[in-house]
């Protein structure tokens, strides 16, 4: 059934006078082109997924989110772990709150080409559970895609939860066109069992799989600079070649990458010259490759101080 023409494109049928009037499939119609026309103010959407927890994946995320925006492209990053939102606390925004206003609700700026939203910024406290089951986590990301100002942007990195349930079913439904899914693993057996069945998912709700992000491979030692595979090395190397994915790197065990999390200070901006920071880059420059093959678009990268938090401490975006 067609919209009627008389709905704004911008009102959500909950705050329209005259939704009473409109029936359950007209409300639907007009939340998918609400949906849709935000959508298309983005140019890339890509899912940051993981087969369990525990591998590091929403530090992925952040740090990918960050090494985008120092390059200069308009970020946005979409928290869609419901049940424990975790970005906000890694960029240092944990106090932040939503703002509505006419046009929509305004996402919060980490830098200002890089955007955050999380259902952490709805909660009355930091200790409150959301508990809610699949319709509800459904209509609350149609909230986040159709009626949040994301404005223009070049890359959309949803943080999902682990495993292949509601969240990214959800996710991979609303945005119809994921552009890529980023696989993080550990190389551990249990953590590689996992990471193989969420690149079966995406290739079940057709999103391409841009590759497997190994994390946590090998630990250098503070002291001879030896590594020390605490994990092992090499299993999610091994794993994307078997499922013939390709494989986007290896990131280093590296204690500051934890320290830098609980200080909300992203590790690729306080740490540019480290193995694991020049890691992350890495990836994201090839995950830039894989969604736009026929070449990357210059930009100008720009030194900026994070907008909301006036922590110490705090690194400078890089020119």
């Amino acid at each position: 059934m067609k919209e009627k023409t008389k709905c704004k494109p911008s009102q959500d049928c909950e705050s329209c006078s005259d939704s009473k009037s409109c029936s359950e499939d007209e409300k639907k119609a007009h939340r998918e082109k609400m949906v849709g026309e935000k959508l298309s103010h983005i140019d890339h959407r890509i899912m940051v997924m993981s087969g369990k927890g525990g591998v590091g994946k929403s530090t992925v995320a952040v740090n990918l989110a960050v090494s985008f925006a120092r390059k200069g492209y308009e970020v946005g990053i979409l928290d869609a772990d419901i049940h424990g939102p975790n970005i906000p606390k890694m960029l240092g925004l944990d106090h932040s709150r939503l703002i509505g206003t006419p046009q929509g609700i305004l996402p919060v700026p980490f830098y200002s080409n890089l955007k955050v939203l999380s259902i952490a910024f709805m909660l009355p406290e930091t200790d409150s559970p959301v508990v809610w089951r699949g319709p509800m986590k459904h209509g609350v990301f149609q909230q986040f895609l159709g009626e949040v100002e994301w404005g223009d942007l070049d890359y959309l990195i949803v943080d999902l939860p682990p495993g292949t349930g509601d969240e990214p079913l959800s996710i991979a439904h609303l945005i119809g066109e994921v552009d890529a899914s980023v696989i993080v693993t550990t190389p551990q057996e249990v953590a590689l069992l996992d990471s193989r069945k969420a690149v079966v998912f995406s290739r079940m709700v057709h999103v391409p799989v841009a590759g497997i992000v190994e994390n946590m491979s090998g630990f250098p030692c503070p002291h001879c600079g030896k590594e020390i595979d605490l994990f092992k090395i090499g299993g999610g190397e091994k794993a994307a070649r078997e499922l013939q994915v390709p494989f986007l790197g290896r990131i280093p065990l590296d204690p500051q990458i934890v320290k830098n999390c609980d200080q909300g200070n992203p590790f690729v901006a306080a740490n540019p010259d480290s193995t694991a920071a020049k890691a992350f880059t890495e990836i994201s420059d090839r995950i830039e490759n894989f969604v736009n093959p026929s070449g990357k678009e210059e930009r100008q990268s720009f030194f900026q101080q994070p907008l909301s938090s006036g922590k110490e401490g705090k690194a400078s975006e890089a020119r």
